[in-house]
């Protein structure tokens, strides 16, 4: 199996069983050593080693993360109407020590679906955070929603000892990744993997396995990784949704990752699960 990817890993301690009690939520919140995530361009902040900047708690009804050591950790809901710098919240990955990471990706997760779901989808009147920010409840209707996570396949699809690279449109010059798209309603992660592929690069694979996963908050993904083999190798690429596709071969992948000149193309930065896939492919993943 692949190492941890850079979201994964332990986090805060949820601590779950507190959300539905706000008087407990209340006296987390008062505590001396209670601290909040600071903000800024709609994104939590770090500071130069990549550690999370934390403050004392501001807001009167913050969102529970969870407990670190035993401290209660909030983060606030920030204004939906504050414009967001996608470039400058990628530009913090670069920063961002990898233990930090988990917690960054639940709050920034959170305060995105937050952002988007101030109403009820049933009746159309406005919604409140409850559980601690963990639901938001209708006044109206009574219904109550949680937020949601999109699955995503990410895949390497490999055919006689090379991988089939794809490059988005709005990846940076030379820049190659894994293939990837949105599970469909009714559909399993194995189908899913195979649909992509065909609809992308149009080829068709077998033997779809699972090698792991990652939250990815840009909003609130979870990118599931696997590899498939390919049953060809002639490509037919679709342009919408692809700028080019290619076969690179392990040494290819080995001179991406090193990077610097001479190397066959841009591989992902740490932060995304493709490279950890990469990485493993590399490794030895058969």
């Amino acid at each position: 199996m692949p190492p941890d990817p850079f979201f994964a890993g332990e986090g805060l301690d949820r601590a779950d069983h507190l959300r539905a009690d706000p008087a407990a939520i209340d006296t987390l919140r008062r505590r001396d050593d209670a601290r909040e995530l600071v903000w800024e361009n709609g994104a939590p902040q770090v500071d130069e080693s990549g550690c999370l900047l934390w403050q004392a708690v501001t807001s009167d009804a913050p969102l529970f993360l969870g407990l670190k050591d035993g401290a209660p950790r909030f983060s606030s809901l920030p204004d939906g109407k504050v414009p967001i710098d996608a470039r400058a919240h990628f530009a913090l990955l670069n920063l961002l020590d990898a233990a930090e990471a988990p917690i960054f990706a639940a709050a920034l997760s959170l305060a995105n679906w937050h952002r988007r779901h101030g109403f009820c989808s049933v009746c159309g009147e406005a919604t409140l955070p409850n559980r601690g920010g963990w639901s938001r409840e209708c006044g109206a209707c009574g219904n109550e929603h949680y937020p949601r996570t999109d699955p995503v396949v990410i895949m390497l699809a490999e055919y006689d000892g090379k991988l089939l690279l794809g490059r988005s449109h709005h990846y940076p010059p030379g820049r190659y990744s894994a293939l990837a798209g949105f599970v469909e309603p009714g559909e399993t992660i194995e189908a899913a993997v195979a649909r992509e592929i065909r609809e992308e690069a149009g080829i068709e694979v077998a033997d779809v396995r699972y090698l792991a996963s990652q939250p990815w908050p840009f909003p609130s993904s979870l990118m599931i990784g696997a590899h498939a083999r390919a049953v060809s190798d002639s490509l037919t690429i679709d342009m919408n949704e692809l700028d080019d596709a290619r076969w690179f071969s392990r040494d290819d992948v080995v001179r991406a990752l090193a990077g610097g000149d001479g190397a066959a193309f841009q591989a992902p930065p740490r932060s995304a699960i493709a490279r950890t896939l990469l990485e493993a492919w590399v490794d030895g993943l058969k």
